[in-house]
């Protein structure tokens, strides 16, 4: 049954991004245009560190699947890409693993074809501390993603419905493995209050997975009879407005993802605060849609072109597009102000900005 439901969330994600997108309110970020801000492009660096680890850029492939034969093979090709792209990856979540261990290799895949790459096993925020163990062990991962899906898991006709002990099981997850810990939502927004517990519990990095991507409260209603959750789609805060609501937190890095389709959207995600960005249904229509060469080179793609924009943007690492300024309108604009943060303020980032505007 579960490898049933991994297929049909699979179909479905894929259905969502053909048939059109929500709004993700990254058309509500512009970057002011400084003509004179160019550099030189042999000059820009797309490589950070993460969790204390490298890597070659600030985009990674996204949790998407694993649990049966047919997604085994999406991992497969998914790893592949990763492998010739140097780019992080995530497993899907794993609780199909830990209910039957026949499924070991729909995961296990993702190490076999990308032996040295960046690799995160993802579990559940109710899995056991050996259970996580047992995770890492099967993808010798080099992190564990624990994913929060409240609203998913309450329109899931089959879903949890016990929650309150999410908290205590992050921290004792924390404090028991020894790869870092990226806790990320599934795509209804990591609030400033969420985020800021999280640091105090001691993990690693957020990733704040808003509303905008791939809508798993629209894939659960469309399995439902009667389909009577469809109030709930609309549920959450976007990447954006998760990104500027946690933008003065120190001691935890901020992943974005949630609604990330263009390199210009992974720009805007860095200038307003993630260290890096994950995709995950755009890439999964791709590899479906088109195949895994098609998905390596629309990667190849997208890291040059954030490379060519940052050039233009004056930005030599992804740190550096913190400096540039940005225009915040629409509903953006009105979050803002709804949350206490400034939205001027962003446009006055860069070095030669003056609210002194006629100088």
């Amino acid at each position: 049954m579960i490898g049933n439901r991994k297929d049909d969330h699979v179909r479905h994600a894929v259905d969502q991004q053909r048939e059109g997108h929500d709004s993700n309110d990254f058309e509500s970020v512009a970057f002011l245009h400084h003509a004179c801000a160019g550099i030189d492009y042999a000059d820009v660096a797309l490589s950070l560190e993460i969790t204390g680890k490298p890597w070659a850029a600030p985009l990674f492939i996204n949790g998407m699947t694993g649990g049966s034969e047919r997604t085994g093979q999406i991992n497969r090709e998914l790893a592949i890409a990763a492998r010739e792209t140097g780019l992080p990856i995530a497993s899907g979540s794993m609780s199909a693993y830990f209910a039957d261990d026949t499924v070991a290799d729909s995961y296990r895949v993702l190490r076999g074809e990308n032996p040295r790459g960046f690799v995160m096993a993802n579990v559940n925020a109710n899995a056991t501390v050996e259970q996580v163990r047992r995770a890492v062990a099967l993808l010798e991962a080099d992190a564990v993603q624990i994913h929060l899906n409240a609203v998913q898991e309450i329109v899931m006709p089959e879903g949890d419905r016990s929650f309150a002990g999410w908290p205590r099981q992050i921290e004792r997850i924390t404090q028991a493995v020894e790869v870092p810990v990226v806790v990320k939502e599934v795509g209804f927004g990591l609030s400033r209050r969420t985020v800021r517990w999280l640091r105090e519990a001691g993990v690693a990095a957020a990733d704040v997975g808003g509303r905008g991507g791939t809508n798993f409260a629209r894939i659960e209603n469309n399995r439902r009879t009667g389909a009577d959750f469809s109030f709930a789609q609309g549920w959450g805060q976007s990447t954006v407005c998760c990104l500027l609501d946690v933008s003065d937190l120190t001691g935890i890095e901020i992943l974005a993802s949630g609604g990330v389709r263009s390199p210009l959207d992974v720009a805007r995600a860095l200038a307003l605060g993630a260290k890096a960005t994950g995709v995950a249904g755009h890439f999964l229509r791709i590899l479906v849609d088109q195949g895994t060469d098609a998905l390596v080179t629309t990667i190849e793609n997208w890291l040059e072109q954030l490379r060519q924009l940052m050039t233009v943007l004056g930005a030599r690492t992804p740190d550096e597009l913190l400096r540039c300024d940005l225009l915040l309108t629409g509903d953006v604009e009105s979050f803002c102000r709804l949350r206490g943060i400034d939205p001027m303020a962003y446009s006055f980032r860069s070095p030669d900005s003056s609210v002194r505007r006629h100088s």
